[in-house]
């Protein structure tokens, strides 16, 4: 482990809030610092008080915060042009944050300073240091963010370099070098970080990068592995147009790669349930390829690479998937060998010989269903389902007979009506039973009319969930006639699961999800009564 700590400065609350698509209340907020305070990050930005009602309700309920390990971190400008810092309402706001750590940006770049502010060279490095030292007076740590700086510095650098001073001058305790339109690569980043570090010491000097061109993490590796000794960034990468560095990335890095002392290093472990978290209280879905923590960041496919990844998992994995609280998956498909088969099977309590003319049966079974549009890659449950059929020779203890759906809309009120008949034989009874029901869609009648029918006389059913709900074209360029995909996520008390099913109807694709849903939970129950014998 490097002897030198690298700060962690989390912007989430503040930067990724300008992110399309991400919100969070006051409440939200609160939350989410408690979280971070408990993941144990150096800073947290909390937004920009004076700017908006919500930035100036979290402000008044995070007083109420008692923080363990981070410090809170108000967000703001430096003063207007041709007014003193005393005078400037907006750093009075800063102050009444009462927060013990103020960030404050300045600008860089001459072309912001004339076109954008409308005032002069001189006035703006005014501007920086008296700002700075009116928030030190007051009692605050103040962070420096320059703002542009490395637009500014290739299109000025000895002005660029002036606003450092300055900032220095004004009493600065950290000095934050932004690259805020994401656009510097990395051989002239690193030239004018180095550059800026020595101007700047003792003041310690972090790095603010976007993802702009893609570099956001790279680049902040980078600036540390040169000399920057703080980096900011967010959450899962949410920000401004393609986002802020991400911190999910930039903390494992650091931490298992190299070597550097973080002060959340032994939080890492949950590192995926805070991804995932946070994401679910923006109401967004997380990204599966996000590195180190999403759902496919482990996953195998490939039956080779699975095989050797199940036996020796670093041959095929760059870590261990739970020092980022993430584990290995064994996906299946028409590439997956008997290896894989064998793996899955196992993690859902079954042993099976790869080598048996059974096996091969199955593998066939798979490649022919996946021509045909099913998945079985994301689908578990439906995997389950097949896969006890066709070992163990599980059988349904129903018959759907037949099903219907009607549709129609009525013009006057604009609403649309569907009806779905299902008929039902269960285990050994001759008689046929019926069951009809609506929903706004035939999709949701036909879901409801099953229930009903298999809710009498499976009554363990009711407690199913359906909670998801996607549909895919297979096969483009085929009109009408393309095959549907339709894959049903459903949950009950005990966790959630992914059925399929694959049609030139969507109806029928749908009818087949269901039905796989059902399935498994009765299966659930079947394993669950045999092992309790």
């Amino acid at each position: 482990m490097k002897q030198n700590k690298v700060l962690i400065y989390d912007t989430t609350l503040r930067d990724g809030t300008q992110g399309e698509g991400i919100s969070f209340s006051a409440r939200d907020k609160v939350l989410i610092a408690k979280r971070m305070d408990q993941f144990k990050f150096d800073y947290i930005e909390g937004g920009w008080p004076g700017s908006n009602p919500r930035d100036m309700r979290f402000f008044e309920l995070a007083k109420g915060i008692e923080f363990q390990h981070s410090k809170l971190a108000a967000f703001g400008s430096t003063r207007r042009a041709n007014l003193a810092a005393e005078d400037d309402q907006q750093l009075h706001q800063l102050i009444k944050a009462e927060t013990p750590v103020v960030t404050i940006f300045g600008k860089s770049w001459p072309l912001h300073v004339t076109d954008v502010l409308k005032t002069s060279l001189e006035e703006n490095l005014n501007m920086i240091r008296e700002s700075i030292a009116f928030l030190k007076n007051a009692g605050k740590e103040v962070l420096y963010d320059a703002e542009h700086y490395f637009d500014g510095y290739k299109n000025d650098s000895e002005y660029a370099l002036q606003t450092l001073r300055a900032a220095i001058e004004g009493g600065a305790d950290y000095i934050v070098l932004c690259d805020t339109n994401g656009g510097t690569q990395i051989v002239e980043f690193i030239q004018i970080v180095e550059e800026a570090i020595a101007i700047c010491a003792p003041t310690p000097v972090g790095v603010h990068c976007h993802n702009d061109c893609g570099l956001g993490v790279a680049l902040s590796l980078v600036g540390i592995e040169h000399g920057a000794t703080m980096v900011q960034g967010t959450i899962n990468g949410h920000g401004e147009r393609i986002g802020n560095a991400n911190l999910t990335s930039i903390l494992p890095n650091l931490h298992f790669k190299l070597n550097y002392q973080i002060s959340c290093g032994d939080q890492l472990t949950g590192l995926r349930e805070f991804s995932i978290g946070l994401d679910k209280m923006a109401n967004i879905a997380p990204n599966i390829k996000e590195a180190f923590v999403g759902a496919s960041a482990f996953a195998h496919k490939g039956g080779v690479h699975a095989n050797a990844a199940k036996k020796v998992a670093r041959s095929y994995e760059h870590m261990q998937p739970q020092l980022v609280g993430n584990q290995q998956r064994i996906l299946m498909s028409d590439m997956s060998g008997s290896s894989s088969v064998v793996l899955k099977a196992r993690e859902l309590g079954i042993d099976l010989d790869e080598k048996s003319d059974q096996m091969r049966a199955f593998l066939a079974l798979i490649k022919e269903r996946e021509d045909r549009g099913y998945e079985y890659e994301n689908a578990d449950g439906s995997f389950a389902v097949l896969l006890h059929q066709h070992f163990r020779g599980v059988t349904d203890n129903f018959e759907l007979v037949s099903y219907r759906t009607i549709s129609e809309v009525i013009r006057d009120s604009g609403t649309n009506i569907s009806e779905a008949v299902v008929k039902l034989r269960v285990e050994d009874d001759q008689e046929i039973k019926m069951t009809i029901a609506e929903s706004t869609g035939p999709v949701g009648a036909l879901d409801h009319a099953m229930r009903k029918a298999f809710g009498l006389h499976f009554p363990m059913l009711r407690s199913v969930d359906l909670i998801d709900y996607k549909v895919r074209i297979t096969q483009s360029g085929m009109g009408t006639e393309s095959i549907v995909q339709v894959f049903m996520k459903s949950a009950d008390e005990d966790g959630s699961w992914w059925t399929c099913g694959a049609d030139g109807s969507i109806i029928e694709a749908s009818y087949q999800a269901l039905r796989d849903a059902f399935r498994y939970k009765l299966l659930k129950e079947s394993l669950v009564e045999v092992a309790t014998q």
